[in-house]
């Protein structure tokens, strides 16, 4: 096996290995508060909007309701925070929120490290 490739693998398994790590203290941040703390669209009707009681619904609040079902067996333990375009990510790497789910586009290069997986 030529060096390049031995080490292309052993950098792929350590990349792998500190998502993981990271993923699993996240997973006991959320845990330890009890509930999810989920980013969504500040308002797009069919993914996330709150209706005129303050209930949210749309996909992306389903998509965060069943991460907390997951999580703590109860779909309601879930908070939702509206987010713009421009603080999704910054909400994302400072820890404001545990789970993004909102649209995104762009080329991956101009997704940050942290929240390519829309999960910090």
């Amino acid at each position: 096996m030529k060096t390049s490739t031995l080490t292309g693998i052993l950098g792929a398994a350590a990349l792998a290995l500190s998502a993981s790590v990271a993923s699993a203290a996240t997973l006991d941040d959320v845990k330890a508060k009890g509930f999810v703390q989920c980013g969504v669209n500040v308002g797009l009707a069919g993914f996330s909007a709150p209706d005129d009681k303050g209930e949210w619904s749309g996909l992306d609040v389903d998509y965060c309701r069943a991460i907390a079902a997951a999580v703590f067996g109860d779909g309601a333990k879930v908070k939702f925070t509206p987010l713009s375009a421009k603080e999704r990510f910054t909400a994302l790497q400072s820890g404001e929120i545990d789970v993004l789910a909102r649209n995104t586009t762009g080329p991956s290069a101009a997704i940050p490290r942290s929240a390519s997986t829309s999960a910090r």
